[in-house]
């Protein structure tokens, strides 16, 4: 696999030695990156010390880019495990508005009976994530946007995002 881990360039943020940033493809939520490893493997204990040291800086400034554009919360989580693609991170920016919608739709209310007995809070980031992924990835007419375009959250992250 190449470099740029086969991602479309428009959908490139930035990059320093060990790691890049992309917007999520499939994704029509503004602000949903990919934080992937430049090196191909899928373990986080193959990495080596300067590329882990330097994964909480990468880290920082995602989420620091993603709060300047509104999001509430930033959930920044490893999911994926596919051969032949590196460790990589999911950064999802949560904002007001898609909390919102999470909370005017019903078929999310069926997760409530899955708890036992009252949370700390309304909701999780777990449920939120599955929500963004549902809506904003997976279906075919997502909810619309309040904001910028994914196009302009990508130029504007562009900006943001620079490392020296």
């Amino acid at each position: 696999m190449s470099k740029d881990h086969g991602i479309p360039q428009q959908y490139h943020i930035a990059q320093t030695s060990g790691w890049s940033v992309n917007h999520r493809i499939n994704s029509a939520l503004p602000g949903y990156l990919m934080i992937a490893s430049s090196k191909p493997t899928n373990d986080l204990s193959e990495l080596s010390a300067e590329a882990l040291g330097l994964m909480g800086t990468v880290f920082a400034k995602v989420q620091r880019a993603l709060n300047a554009l509104g999001a509430r919360r930033v959930y920044i989580g490893r999911y994926g495990h596919s051969p032949g693609y590196p460790i990589h991170f999911h950064a999802i920016p949560i904002y007001e508005w898609v909390e919102d919608l999470f909370w005017k739709d019903d078929r999310y209310r069926v997760l409530q009976q899955f708890a036992d007995g009252p949370g700390e809070t309304p909701t999780d980031g777990a449920e939120l994530t599955l929500f963004v992924w549902r809506e904003f990835c997976e279906r075919v007419d997502p909810p619309p946007i309040k904001g910028p375009s994914v196009s302009e959250t990508i130029a504007l992250l562009r900006q943001a995002i620079q490392f020296s």
